[in-house]
Order: structure tokens, then C-alpha cells, then sequence
């Protein structure tokens, strides 16, 4: 499905949610980020809890949008039981609604090779000029 010539995929991005603006604001600006990365033609973002957008409700909105293929990834830094029980339970329902697109739960930050390089920038900007 993924090789046809009017294939599209949506990049999904999901936070767990903040009463906390701030904290939500952090999503939505590296949403705009991705967009502005061209590489996927739908950018979407949700939460999982406390704040709108669902994460079901932004999923239709790829499927609404074209999408063939929803990339889920988790703005999480475990997978804890948010992102293994939770997020997959979004990910199954949205795929039996739409079985005609392919819905993939990404692994969340976690470990990546490039995480040691984030946290080292951190503890830099702790540690003063």
C-alpha cells in the first residue's frame, strides 16, 4: 500500500497533556518544526489525557486528510504503561475503524543514540558558562 503513487503519511505526534500550557506549547512547537522538515505530508498532534486534541480524534483527522499510513510516535521517554498499554489500545481501535490504513506506534525517545548528546546539553546549560 505504501508504494502506491497516492500514498500519504501522517505523522501523529502524542504527549501525555498538561493543565500546564507551557508544557503543551513544547508539542505544537515541534509539530511546526516537522512540518517545516517537509517530510511528512500530515502533521498532527495529541494528547493523552487532560487536554483536546484525542488521540482518536486526530488520528480520523489524518484518515480525513488522505493519510494510508498514521506514524504514532510517542513524546514520551519510556515506555511505560502509557505508551505500551495505552497508546496501543488508541492504535488498535483507530486500525479496526480504518482498516484500509496501516496505523504504527513508534517507539517512544527512550535511549536513542542521540540521547546522551541531549542530556550532556542539559547538564551543560546546568553547569553555567
Amino acid at each position: 500500500m505504501n508504494n502506491e503513487k497516492n500514498s500519504k503519511t501522517a505523522a501523529l505526534l502524542i504527549a501525555h497533556g498538561s493543565r500546564r500550557a507551557s508544557a503543551n506549547a513544547d508539542l505544537v512547537q515541534l509539530a511546526q518544526m516537522l512540518k517545516e522538515a517537509n517530510r511528512y505530508e500530515i502533521v498532527e498532534i495529541a494528547y493523552l489525557e487532560l487536554v483536546p486534541p484525542s488521540i482518536v480524534d486526530e488520528g480520523r483527522a489524518c484518515v480525513a486528510d488522505g493519510a494510508t499510513r498514521v506514524l504514532l510516535l510517542p513524546y514520551f521517554l519510556s515506555a511505560g504503561a502509557h505508551v505500551v498499554n495505552d497508546l496501543e489500545r488508541f492504535r488498535v481501535e483507530l486500525a479496526r475503524e480504518f482498516p484500509e490504513v496501516e496505523f504504527h506506534l513508534c517507539a517512544p525517545l527512550g535511549l536513542h543514540p542521540k540521547m546522551l548528546d541531549i542530556v550532556l546539553d542539559r547538564l551543560d546549560e546546568g553547569n553555567g558558562p
